[in-house]
């Protein structure tokens, strides 16, 4: 198997094509995200992520794509930063099933180990783009979600 490089690879295109109209932020402020990723660690360092993204708000953090697909009509995320390998039901086909039944989300697959292939299956899955999870930050959550072309997230005051 071949290594990507170090660097993540964007798949920024679906973002440009009006996926989320950025009627959830407008409406709160905040870009919900739900954070997905089997790993106890990773869905805490992802979710602290969010937490520190100024204009970002957690919507919720679960452990399989199962429980995503459950979640999502409720929560109804802007954003869903997924893990790519899940045992179970992988990021692949949780982010095709979410794409599939909630067309605003935009889906970003995160993953450890990108490889070459990664980024043509992600975007045949429909994914908005493929991070490295060690480069996922607050710097880059919001240059992510400015570069979607949607309005941008704002801090809203505490009552």
């Amino acid at each position: 198997m071949v290594q990507a490089p170090a660097r993540p690879v964007h798949l920024w295109p679906r973002l440009d094509l009006g996926v989320n109209d950025g009627t959830t932020t407008a409406r709160t402020g905040r870009v919900s995200v739900l954070v997905v990723d089997d790993c106890d660690e990773a869905r805490a360092a992802l979710s602290a992520a969010v937490a520190h993204t100024a204009g970002f708000e957690l919507a919720g953090a679960v452990s399989s794509g199962r429980e995503a697909l459950a979640l999502l009509p409720r929560l109804d995320p802007e954003l869903v930063l997924l893990d790519v390998r899940m045992s179970g039901m992988d990021g692949l086909e949780t982010c095709r099933r979410i794409v599939d039944t909630n067309a605003q989300a935009v889906v970003v697959l995160v993953s450890a180990h990108c490889t070459w292939e990664l980024p043509d299956r992600a975007a045949s899955v429909g994914a908005a783009a493929v991070l490295e999870k060690h480069e996922v930050s607050p710097r880059r959550l919001s240059a992510l979600w400015e570069a979607r072309g949607g309005p941008a997230a704002t801090e809203v005051p505490a009552p």
